[in-house]
């Protein structure tokens, strides 16, 4: 690794990966014809977390907390504003110690042989694999980059990692369109680990999966930190989701980190009263819906240009009092937690509760309209034609059909809402 420039950090404990502290992303805010910066964006603001080898750390948070732009600031696909990402590298010092490296001291040409031991898998796998490139291509095109296989050596391996995270190996000729959106996913999974790599970012992975996909791919993503010993930031808004494969949840809002603690204890008992409320919005599994008061979180994010004074939660917290016109620091709350509340004491001691007010006239009210059909759908089949060989098409033998809509009828009345689901 070239002309890395040398850190004195000491991990907090021998087990420690990844260290941020104090990550800053702002992006400028610009005007006029010569786009001069009259301001900026807090999108992230002042982080810190650990991530141990081989655990996972949930990041979750309302949409627009923050979250994607720590990972990919973190990467280096977003230039950090300031702070420190330390990274354990596989790389020895001159007398065999462990190398510790901040990455935000590197420029792209440092970057590069990092890019083998950090990899990402984004969110929305039909914008992350390009249409033009086979599978196998796709896979193998970091191996290439980094010149760690190609060949037969490189088809053994794609064909080894389509394998594992399972996909047929006679599929890596195909495209991406050719498969559904949970393989698709797997082939993001395939690539993101060509190189064996020590930590994944994991973008969302699983919120553009139907709920059975979801369970399937998360399944294998642990499957897979067992087998490579990988270690993985998992962004995600799905509570639900974040509980089933993480051993630590840290919890952003309007680019804060506000709690941090281990997944159990923080399902358990949340120190902060934003996380009480992102539980309070969903129902918890096993729980009958008709007997569970679910209280949303009430008002909005504000606007990361027009952040409040003090407590960034302060306009929505129920247990709001003069202090909270104070920033919070993150409390030490013991056993590895963190919360960036004022009252975080009193919330453990049962003092105060810290869930959403209900709100009023929580009824759905049904609109009368008339009994109308808008839509009415009989029958509709929709049959694909395959492509034939030239043996076939000159042997005459008739073209084979793919029958995706066969026999669908359905109506769709005035004022009302039907779902189609699968």
């Amino acid at each position: 690794m070239a002309e890395e420039k040398q850190t004195d950090y000491t991990p907090p404990a021998e087990d420690i990966l990844l260290d941020v502290k104090g990550l800053r992303k702002w992006f400028p805010i610009t005007a006029g014809l010569l786009r001069r910066v009259v301001g900026h964006v807090k999108a992230v603001d002042d982080i810190s977390f650990f991530v141990r080898e081989g655990e996972t750390l949930g990041l979750v948070g309302e949409s627009g907390c923050g979250k994607t732009t720590a990972g990919r600031t973190i990467i280096r696909l977003y230039e950090p504003t300031g702070g420190a990402v330390y990274f354990k590298t596989r790389t020895q010092t001159s007398d065999g110690s462990i190398k510790w490296v901040n990455l935000l001291d590197f420029d792209k040409k440092q970057m590069f042989p990092i890019r083998q031991e950090i990899a990402m898998i984004f969110q929305d796998p039909v914008g992350s694999l390009n249409p033009r490139m086979t599978v196998f291509d796709i896979v193998a095109e970091p191996m290439a980059i980094h010149g760690k296989g190609s060949g037969a050596e490189a088809e053994e391996t794609v064909s080894r990692l389509l394998e594992r995270v399972g996909l047929r190996p006679e599929q890596m000729r195909r495209y991406p369109h050719e498969f559904s959106g949970g393989q698709r996913q797997r082939i993001g999974i395939a690539r993101a680990l060509s190189l064996n790599p020590r930590l994944i970012i994991c973008d969302e992975p699983v919120s553009a999966l139907d709920v059975s996909i979801q369970a399937q791919t998360l399944n294998l993503l642990q499957d897979l930190q067992a087998d490579f010993n990988l270690a993985y930031v998992f962004v995600a808004h799905d509570l639900s989701v974040v509980q089933h494969i993480s051993d630590r949840v840290a919890v952003m809002y309007a680019g804060d980190l506000i709690e941090d603690a281990p997944t159990v204890e923080l399902y358990r008992q949340p120190l902060h009263p934003y996380t009480r409320g992102l539980l309070d919005c969903v129902p918890r599994l096993g729980e009958n819906k008709s007997e569970v008061d679910l209280r949303p979180i009430q008002g909005r994010i504000p606007s990361l240009q027009e952040l409040p004074g003090g407590c960034i939660f302060r306009p929505r917290c129920p247990l709001a009092i003069e202090v909270c016109k104070q920033y919070p620091p993150l409390y030490e709350a013991g056993d590895g937690r963190g919360s960036r509340c004022h009252r975080w004491d009193e919330i453990r001691a049962g003092g105060v509760s810290a869930s959403q007010p209900m709100p009023e006239g929580g009824e759905v009210r049904r609109v009368s309209v008339p009994e109308e059909d808008v839509l009415d759908v009989e029958d509709v089949k929709v049959h694909f034609t395959q492509g034939r060989s030239l043996f076939k098409l000159v042997s005459g033998a008739p073209p084979k059909k793919v029958k995706a809509v066969d026999g669908v009828s359905l109506d769709v009345p005035r004022g009302r809402t039907v779902g189609l689901v699968g």
